[in-house]
């Protein structure tokens, strides 16, 4: 089974937890963020999301090979 949507935890301004999303739509990557918010990430969180968007780059470059 292909995965194309990955969620990376992240907080927002004022400290309140949010997440990130991360999917695949029609062979592009999508970055959702808390919606009006800006996403602020620790380095654990960093290193979540260049995880996710290298996995969404593979499953985007498969799909558009099909």
């Amino acid at each position: 089974m292909v995965r194309n949507q990955w969620s990376v935890n992240c907080r927002d301004v004022a400290g309140r937890k949010r997440d990130l999303t991360v999917y695949v739509n029609e062979g592009q990557i999508v970055i959702v963020a808390p919606p009006g918010e800006t996403a602020v990430l620790a380095p654990l969180e960093v290193g979540r999301l260049r995880a996710a968007l290298r996995d969404a780059v593979v499953t985007a470059s498969v799909a558009s090979r099909e």
